[in-house]
């Protein structure tokens, strides 16, 4: 039996001399065996580290023969065993579903603290520990022989690998399973390769600067990815299906700049968790209708794309730094409407208004999916209605210092406003701001 966990060996005697007895944990190989040629029936737990390979051992108890029947078997629990004559104290095991365990022994006086271990093997491996304490028949026990470990079995896992050239990227070797951050830049790839989509420990993902032309839907199964950088790709859209994933809370950092993307999914307001979006240098033609809801937002850039204006939601971003610079933003004319109303309002306009204003509940069980869309991005005027196909549409003037902290020229004339989408849900409403616009602007 063996286990592969961190280790740190803690005499319970230096408090007693005035000496600190905490220390380093180190990665380790705990065999639970007979030592080769040994006369005994002794039971050992061997510690191996990349220090000492040799391993240093404890022995646990003293196992009984096929024909020692008569060998009293008391269960050991996590509290203190009865049984003096073992060499076991307690295992304390409150931690174990974290992956953590203490074995205490009598001789010598050493707490070993197990942490980092698999769950599974974790619970196995203390089994057999209790079984070699309550001096089981060596046929029951899975022991293992106890010999110097391999230089792998003891390295520490490899958490971080970069690879900046094709030919260093593994064809036939598979990636560590333990890598939480990955680079594979300058590889011309041309898709995600699918031994990635396994590595469910993966906190950074850098794929950038490489031929990638769609995302898999799998890529939203690594629930602990924090940060993707797909900078410089040919990316020509972003999933729907990744932004309701498991992405939603785990990513932070999202790096889609210098790709071919002319519009992001209505869905992708669901990544809440979103700290930094950089979207240079595509195609985009406009922003997420309700981008607002990406509350912990503090970072976007999205220069050098074809944004005519922004949509109405901007406003409630809370931004720290924001670079719109070089976007063909068009000269905002309150005064030339588009008007899309529709007097007197149809009944699924009327129905639709009422459902957003009295958040009346609906679902894809309850109507059909177009129209669940359709009320995801329904339209809010200025007096805080809703309004779906129905509505006055202006832009109006907003300088991006109310949405951010620091604001990078919007142009080279040194400008930091922007036009904004504006709805009304009626005449009344747009002729009360009319009326507020001439009185302010004469």
């Amino acid at each position: 039996m063996r286990l592969q966990c961190e280790v740190e060996v803690l005499s319970r005697l230096l408090p007693s001399c005035g000496l600190r007895g905490r220390g380093r944990a180190a990665r380790a190989l705990l065999s639970l065996g007979r030592a080769p040629g040994a006369a005994g029936a002794g039971i050992y737990l061997m510690v191996c580290t990349a220090r000492d390979r040799g391993g240093a051992r404890y022995k646990v108890g003293t196992a009984a023969g096929p024909g020692a029947a008569g060998v009293p078997r008391v269960p050991l629990s996590p509290a203190v065993c009865p049984q003096v004559q073992q060499n076991v104290e307690r295992l304390f095991t409150r931690f174990v579903e974290e992956g953590k365990a203490t074995v205490r022994l009598r001789e010598p006086a050493v707490d070993l603290c197990l942490s980092k271990a698999n769950v599974i093997n974790l619970k196995t491996f203390l089994s057999a520990v209790r079984l070699a304490h309550q001096g089981n028949d060596t046929g029951v026990l899975p022991l293992s022989p106890l010999v110097p470990a391999k230089n792998s079995d003891v390295e520490k896992p490899k958490t971080k690998m970069i690879i900046t050239s094709r030919r260093d990227y593994p064809l036939t070797k598979s990636f560590p399973f333990s890598l939480e951050h990955l680079q594979t830049s300058y590889c011309k790839l041309a898709r995600i390769d699918s031994r990635v989509l396994c590595l469910k420990k993966l906190r950074k993902l850098d794929l950038s600067h490489n031929h990638i032309k769609q995302l898999p839907a799998t890529l939203g199964d690594l629930v602990c990815l924090q940060e993707l950088d797909l900078h410089d790709n040919h990316l020509e859209a972003f999933s729907g299906a990744l932004c309701s994933s498991g992405l939603q809370k785990s990513l932070q950092l999202l790096d889609l700049s210098q790709n071919q993307i002319q519009a992001l999914p209505i869905e992708f307001c669901q990544l809440r968790g979103l700290v930094q979006l950089r979207l240079d240098d595509n195609a985009l033609l406009r922003l997420p209708c309700r981008i607002g809801q990406l509350s912990r937002l503090r970072f976007l850039s999205a220069a050098r794309n074809k944004l005519p204006f922004l949509p109405w939601d901007f406003r409630r971003l809370s931004l720290e730094n924001l670079d719109l610079f070089g976007n063909p933003f068009e000269q905002p004319n309150p005064l030339v409407p588009n008007i899309q109303l529709k007097i007197p309002l149809t009944l699924l306009e009327c129905a639709a208004r009422a459902t957003v204003n009295h958040r009346i509940p609906y679902s894809c069980h309850l109507l059909p999916s177009h129209l669940c869309k359709d009320l995801e991005v329904a339209k809010t005027c200025r007096c805080g209605s809703a309004c779906l196909s129905s509505f006055i549409q202006i832009t109006v003037t907003m300088n991006l210092h109310h949405v951010a902290h620091t604001v990078v020229l919007v142009d080279n004339m040194g400008g930091t406003e922007a036009p904004v989408l504006c709805y009304f849900c009626s005449l009344h409403c747009y002729s009360q701001f009319l009326d507020m616009h001439l009185q302010s602007s004469g």
